[in-house]
């Protein structure tokens, strides 16, 4: 990408690579046109990267990676500033009394998940042909709007046209949980009420699918001391959050910083997080 002529970021005396902020734009979006916002957002993030890399060398924070994955490790400066935070910021885990307040604040927040009865009709393709796709999103268009415009008529269309195992059933599932389908149909089954019928069909791994939610039994709202671990690990997770971000609040208060604006507001990779089941 093209440089924008901006000033060098210079931390506590420090001067980040241009090279370096050129490779971290690539990770921030911009209007096209504008390179500049995604050079600035680049600066600011590299600055916060740096301010936190001077303080963990400061304390004499080691670097020692952890796997992450199997074969996968952090790199040694994400290790080094992991390392910073852990000795830097601490919270005290939430009392029974704050985790009770919390849950009784709303308590339908904590339910079972819900179950869903299901039917659809599937446009079978494969996602990596272009051309194939393109023509099977025009069918399942033309299939969403039949639907649409004979509800009573969905069986009769599924069992006609759906590329599902389904069609024998009249393109009904029966009933599914969370975790059931792939990503993208749950999403729309979280969008639809009973009797709804998705406008636009959906695309997956499968195709396109053109989905009804056929009913809803929503979870039953669980008691406290059924969620009382999740609500208390939310609220510890959200109260460092707040912590960490108050710790590099103090950091770019101390330091001198040229080239990058953080005087907007401080956000670290950790946001809070409501409680929940």
């Amino acid at each position: 990408m093209n440089r924008p002529i901006l000033p060098p970021l210079v931390v506590n005396g420090e001067t980040v690579p241009q090279s370096a902020i050129a490779a971290e734009a690539q990770n921030h979006a911009a209007p096209r046109g504008k390179p500049g916002l995604a050079w600035r957002k680049a600066a600011n993030a590299l600055a916060i990267r740096t301010l936190l890399l001077q303080a963990a060398r400061a304390r004499g924070i080691a670097e020692t990676p952890r796997e992450l994955a199997p074969g996968r490790f952090e790199t040694a400066e994400e290790a080094r500033i992991r390392g910073l935070l852990e000795a830097a910021v601490a919270v005290d885990p939430p009392g029974e009394e704050q985790v009770r307040a919390e849950w009784a604040r709303d308590p339908s927040r904590f339910r079972a998940p819900p179950l869903w009865e299901v039917s659809h009709i599937l446009v079978a393709c494969d996602p990596a042909d272009g051309e194939a796709m393109q023509a099977a999103r025009a069918r399942a268009g033309e299939l969403a709007r039949r639907a649409l415009a004979d509800p009573a008529g969905f069986a009769r269309l599924a069992r006609e046209t759906s590329d599902c195992g389904s069609r024998g059933a009249g393109g009904a599932l029966g009933q599914i949980r969370p975790g059931d389908t792939v990503p993208e149909f749950e999403a729309a089954l979280r969008q639809l009420q009973p009797g709804e019928i998705t406008a636009e069909p959906v695309p997956t791994r499968h195709g396109w699918h053109v989905i009804r939610l056929d009913a809803l039994a929503e979870g039953a709202i669980l008691p406290f001391e059924a969620v009382r671990g999740k609500i208390a690990e939310a609220m510890e997770k959200a109260a460092w959050a707040r912590a960490a971000r108050a710790f590099l609040g103090e950091l770019v208060a101390a330091a001198d910083i040229s080239g990058a604006d953080l005087g907007a507001g401080i956000a670290t990779e950790t946001e809070d997080e409501p409680a929940g089941p």
